[in-house]
């Protein structure tokens, strides 16, 4: 059992989607080695039980999160699981294994990493042309710029092109000071993942706090790439990376809706 529990932690705790698709290709899918699936409430929170003990994370801790929703998740993925197990169909345990191992014990690292990405946000760097990406740009984007500057103060600049603009302190620690109401890890990791699938702190908060659902932030992410579809068109395997990525973005964005702050 430890040896499938290892192969399986390598599996599915790469953070790149296709890369885990590569892995799982390169080793046959190990055999489901439970009958049943069970919750229960402990210090840490409610537990995944495999015929009665608990699971634990690719770093051998124990694999908890916050609510009995989320819990019920859990175990329907280890319960959905056929004669073989796919992490490929485990997409919230992925998650939880990263809030357990990665964020948890570098929560503030996380955290800042994600205000150093509102300082580089995709949606203060606009195209100078053509008029039509112009106007979508700007009618995509500015309601979000606005909202985080009359909502949460947080003033960005925007810039045409792509050469880097500092932007103002009093934005940052605003933005920052707006983040610092999600403490757990498991939704930092949540704001996290949306943060680096869609490229645009601004569009993980705005998400969080409601402004926009999934539907809204991911469209608002690649409105740039969509321009680009619709006038030269795209190949398969773009199509199915974006596909896997908006997946973990799907994932990220309902696990977080669960996670009190």
């Amino acid at each position: 059992m430890r040896d499938i529990l290892s192969d399986l932690s390598d599996a599915m705790s790469d953070p790149d989607p296709v890369r885990r698709a590569q892995i799982q290709m390169k080793r046959p899918p190990p055999k489901r080695f439970y009958k049943e699936v069970s919750t229960d409430t402990a210090d840490e929170g409610f537990r995944i039980l495999l015929d009665g003990r608990p699971v634990r994370t690719p770093g051998k801790k124990l694999l908890a999160v916050p609510t009995q929703p989320i819990a019920d998740r859990l175990r329907a993925e280890w319960d959905g699981q056929a004669e073989e197990i796919d992490p490929a169909k485990m997409p919230v345990t992925r998650l939880v294994n990263t809030a357990v191992d990665g964020v948890a014990d570098n929560f503030d690292a996380v955290f800042d990493e994600i205000v150093r990405f509102s300082g580089t946000d995709l949606l203060c760097y606009r195209a100078d042309s053509p008029a039509g990406l112009v106007d979508r740009q700007r009618d995509g984007w500015d309601p979000i710029i606005r909202w985080a500057a009359d909502a949460k103060g947080a003033r960005f600049i925007l810039v045409e092109g792509v050469m880097h603009q500092e932007q103002p302190v009093p934005a940052i620690e605003a933005f920052s000071a707006a983040l610092s109401a999600y403490r757990h890890p498991l939704a930092l990791a949540c704001l996290h993942t949306v943060t680096t699938l869609t490229g645009s702190a601004l569009l993980a908060l705005a998400l969080a706090e409601g402004e926009i659902d999934a539907d809204k932030a991911w469209a608002l992410a690649h409105l740039d790439e969509d321009w680009q579809i619709e006038h030269w068109g795209t190949d398969e395997e773009a199509f199915q990376r974006r596909e896997l990525r908006r997946e973990e973005m799907d994932v990220a964005a309902s696990v977080l809706a669960e996670v009190p702050c």
